[in-house]
């Protein structure tokens, strides 16, 4: 069940518009489009917009948007590609490491048999 953001009545999910004030929930009346809105007296989404942070969004209503179907919030954590390799490799540990080296070993080995055997 969603919360209606002008009524705050319980919603059906499948529903696009709020029975009760009519307010829309769904982009489009599409169910898989969220409609992002500001709170009320906590200003513009693009402040915290990571789009808008990166001055990659094209939205018309950009610096001034209060509801958006492409928002995504700068303040939520986001990890680089060089922390999540390093966050992998930490994880890997020795095991996997030496079977990684062991299959290849074993193929070397049995490619070497197969061409000295002809």
């Amino acid at each position: 069940m969603l919360e209606c953001p002008r009524c705050h009545r319980p919603v059906s999910a499948k529903q696009s518009n709020c029975p009760i004030c009519g307010e829309t929930l769904k982009v489009f009346g599409h169910p898989g489009m969220p409609l992002y809105r500001s709170a009320a007296g906590e200003g513009f989404l693009c402040d915290t917009c990571t789009y808008h942070a990166d001055d990659s969004c094209t939205f018309p209503q950009r610096p001034q948007a209060v509801s958006c179907t492409l928002y995504r919030d700068s303040r939520a954590v986001r990890f680089t590609a060089s922390e999540v390799k390093s966050r992998y490799r930490a994880q890997l540990g020795w095991g996997e490491r030496r079977y990684l080296w062991l299959g290849l070993g074993a193929i070397l080995v049995l490619s070497l048999v197969l061409t000295l055997s002809r």
